[in-house]
């Protein structure tokens, strides 16, 4: 094969994969809310946002963002009760031809506008994540305040690694993710807890460490 023709089947080839991983990846998230909404339509319902990365390369995490919290928002969640952290330098980049607006399927609808984002910038990092899971006011913006008969929906979205998943500038390690999300069972801080997280070795987070009682899926 000519040396061209086996770069433009590499490029097609990769462009391929990345637009089937785009579409599977929403199928889940959407089918992980559609859980989320029929079967704890009854309560309140709370949902904090992460995407954990920086820089235009990582384009895609806050565009995950942006889009989970319309999809959200279609689905009744009231706004104050959607907590939102991302670092929010993708859609004025200078690399964006299309600035002000990032968009996340062929649509080609701008995600961007209407998001309500409460953590930008160096706040987007494990310590504030943590607060604001404990409804540590500290944090110095929203913080959760569920309550026992309140549903909690958590989404993250970066870079993972064997027990750990990234920020911008540090890692949160499962253990210390899993000694929080134990604390807000024994205060009672929610009915039932889904967490979704788009990162390599995912699995890793829970992995042994998550106990069977605490309602978590």
């Amino acid at each position: 094969i000519h040396e061209a023709s086996f770069n433009r089947m590499l490029r097609f080839s990769l462009l391929l994969i990345h637009c089937l991983s785009i579409v599977l990846v929403q199928s889940r998230f959407n089918s992980t809310i559609e859980y989320f909404d029929e079967n704890l339509s009854d309560k309140n319902k709370w949902a904090i946002l992460v995407a954990g990365s920086n820089g235009f390369y990582n384009y895609r995490h806050q565009a995950d963002v942006c889009h989970a919290y319309h999809v959200l928002r279609s689905k009744g969640i009231k706004p104050e009760h959607i907590i939102t952290m991302m670092y929010d330098d993708i859609a004025h980049n200078k690399m964006n031809p299309f600035r002000g607006k990032i968009f996340n399927d062929y649509s080609h609808r701008d995600w961007y506008k209407g998001v309500v984002i409460d953590y930008k910038g160096k706040k987007v990092n494990s310590e504030t994540f943590l607060k604001v899971l404990k409804g540590d006011q500290s944090a110095g913006g929203k913080v959760l305040k569920s309550g026992k008969n309140d549903d909690v929906f958590i989404y993250f979205t970066d870079h993972g690694a064997p027990g750990l998943i990234a920020f911008p500038d540090d890692e949160l390690y499962a253990k210390r993710f899993m000694a929080t999300l134990k604390y807000l069972h024994r205060h009672k801080r929610y009915s039932r807890l889904v967490i979704y997280i788009e990162a390599c070795e995912s699995g890793s987070m829970f992995q042994g460490l998550l106990p069977s009682n605490l309602n978590m899926f």
